[in-house]
Formats: structure tokens, C-alpha cells, sequence
């Protein structure tokens, strides 16, 4: 995070290509939170690569030409004037790659494991042992890259990732506020919020725009932290798509394109979980927030939230405004309108 935030204002301007046989466009490139964002000259968000998976076709060429890995018809071309963004994405890439389990390594337990019956038994036939072990091991830089990749696959329902410059920056203070920053806005998510692996919450644009207070946003914010904290967001995915994928990527670091598209179909259209009542109303005292809003919000008779209302720890107290005036109505224009 710290070398992405190096970088967070860099802009350039380079060639996009959607495929093969498309035509070249000239676009804008900036770097977001662990992607590489491609926007129309008016600033409207095209694509999202993420760094994880950028490849370089050309290393040490000039013009610099990228890919998505697996992916050679989609490109982006960058030229000599671009040295700056250039530099920042073999940095960026780099950083990442260093951050990787080491293949060889990955082989070398894989043989071991075979070798050993045992072992294999002990570890590997129990699937809820596997995904104990893989929870454990998987790093942080992976659980974010399987986060990119399912909202990637997500916004082709839920529209793309809402991109207003003011409205990000309104979005990151009360992502500061609440103690987590890594957060996202769509069009059309159909429900109120959800969180992905490598910690992301993304939240539906109704949560700003329904609402005349932030509270409640920062409620439905809360509520995925909550469930975050009994439940891993990766250990839901593999819950979903089964040993053979836990064992795929226990083993080579990667999770099939096709169980990731019926997860992220499965996240569409599953029912939303209620986080714990304790643990929200930890979350919510300790970030002096309070609970009634949140609670209205998910039902206006109160009584399926009667819990969260009378234990609402901010109940008869004087609390600081979660945003002011103006970058609350900033964040409920982050979708354009």
C-alpha cells in the first residue's frame, strides 16, 4: 500500500486496445488501488487491470507495450514521453512479484506431499484440514489479486467501479474514519454491501444516495467488517468453490477463471448475511457512530433491529459528524449524479 500510494496521482496518456482486431484509442492511465485504471479522455473509467496481472509484451522496447496476463489482444501502449507511469509499473509489478510464493517452492510441497501417504491423509483428504492449511498460508497480495479478479468479473452486472475524483476522495476520508480504507462504489451491486478477499467492501451507490446522513453508509460499512471478523472472506470462497479449486490453489497459487466466475455469481445472488449484534455494536462504540440510523435503514418498524437500537452505544450522546456537509454531498454524487 505504501508503494501504491506513490503513485496515486501519476497520470499518462497511452493507446488502448480492446482486443485483436480493435481499434487503438487514446486514453488515460492512473494507478488505483491495486489496478491499473484505463479511462476515456472525459474521465470515465474503460477497464481496471490489475497489477497483479499485468504483463509486459515488449521488456526494455520502446513504445512499452502491456497486457493483462493471459489476455494478448487486449493492449495498452505506452510511449518514451510516458517514462514516469512506465517506471512506476515495472516498480509496482516488481513489488508484487517479490511478494508471490516461489513456485519452486509450491512444486517442491506438492512432491513432498505426494510422497508422503501420510502425510497426504492427514492434510489433504479432510477437506476441512486443507482449508485450514491453505487459509494460512495464501498471502495477503494473493487474497487482494482474487479480490481484483472478482470485481472485475462483478461489474459486468453492477456497472463499473464509481470513479468521481471528488467523490473517491470523500469516500477515502470516511474509509479513514471507520478504520478502513479499502473501499469501492457501484451502480448496481443489489444489495446494500458485500466484502471480497484481501479485505475490500464494496458498496452499492444507494447507501449514499438513499440516505440523508452518512451513518447509515457507515453502518452497512461496519456490518461487513463485523462478518469479516468471524467469518474469512477467502475461506467463503473456498467454502464455495470446493476442495478441488482449495487444493488448485494451494498448490499453484491460482483459483480456475470459471469457479471465480460462479463465485462472483454466487455473491450476486446470495442472500446477505447479518453480521453479529455484539460485534456490530463494538464496531460501532468504537468509532462513535451510531446504530439507530443503520438499523432504520435495514428495517423502519425497528423490530427485527430492536437489539441494535436499545444497544445503541452512541443512544442519548453528542457525536462528531462523520463527514461535513460537503464532502457528504460529494460522496453521493461519486456515481455522477
Amino acid at each position: 500500500m505504501t508503494a501504491l500510494s506513490k503513485y496515486d496521482r501519476l497520470e499518462a496518456i497511452g493507446l488502448w486496445r480492446p482486443d485483436a482486431e480493435g481499434q487503438r484509442r487514446e486514453v488515460i492511465v492512473s494507478i488505483g488501488h491495486a489496478t491499473l485504471v484505463i479511462s476515456d479522455m472525459n474521465d470515465q473509467a474503460i477497464t481496471h487491470w490489475s497489477l497483479a496481472a499485468v504483463e509486459r509484451a515488449n521488456p526494455q522496447s520502446i513504445p512499452a507495450l502491456y497486457h493483462p496476463d493471459g489476455d494478448t489482444g487486449e493492449t495498452l501502449e505506452l510511449p518514451a514521453s510516458e517514462k514516469e507511469m512506465i517506471n512506476a509499473i515495472e516498480t509496482l509489478c516488481s513489488t508484487i512479484a517479490k511478494g508471490r510464493p516461489r513456485p519452486g517452492r509450491l512444486r517442491w510441497l506438492g512432491v513432498g506431499l505426494s510422497l508422503s501417504a501420510v502425510a497426504a491423509l492427514l492434510i489433504f483428504w479432510l477437506p476441512g484440514a486443507m482449508r485450514d492449511n491453505t487459509l494460512r498460508v495464501v498471502p495477503q497480495v494473493k487474497r487482494e489479486a482474487l479480490g481484483v479478479a472478482l470485481m472485475e468479473r462483478m461489474q459486468r452486472v453492477t456497472g463499473l467501479m464509481c470513479s468521481d475524483a471528488a467523490g473517491l476522495r470523500a469516500l477515502r476520508r470516511l474509509g479513514t474514519r471507520l478504520d478502513t480504507t479499502k473501499l469501492a462504489v457501484v451502480p448496481a451491486l443489489g444489495r446494500a454491501a458485500l466484502h471480497l478477499p484481501g479485505g475490500v467492501i464494496v458498496l452499492d451507490r444507494r447507501v449514499f444516495e438513499d440516505w440523508e446522513e452518512p451513518d447509515v453508509a457507515a453502518g452497512y460499512i461496519l456490518g461487513e467488517v463485523a462478518q469479516q471478523l468471524n467469518h474469512d472472506p477467502l475461506g467463503e470462497l473456498l467454502d464455495t468453490v470446493g476442495p478441488w479449486e482449495n487444493f488448485r490453489l494451494l498448490t499453484t497459487g491460482e483459483v480456475s477463471s470459471a469457479a471465480l466466475d460462479a463465485y462472483a455469481e454466487h455473491l450476486m445472488t446470495a442472500p446477505p448475511q447479518t453480521p453479529d449484534t455484539e460485534n456490530l455494536l463494538a464496531l460501532f462504540e468504537a468509532s462513535d457512530v451510531r446504530a439507530t440510523p443503520y438499523a432504520r435503514a435495514r428495517d423502519i418498524t425497528g423490530e427485527s433491529v430492536l437489539a441494535l437500537i436499545e444497544g445503541d452505544p452512541m443512544k442519548n450522546k453528542q457525536t462528531e459528524p462523520l463527514l461535513p456537509d460537503s464532502a457528504w454531498l460529494r460522496l453521493q454524487s461519486i456515481c455522477g449524479g
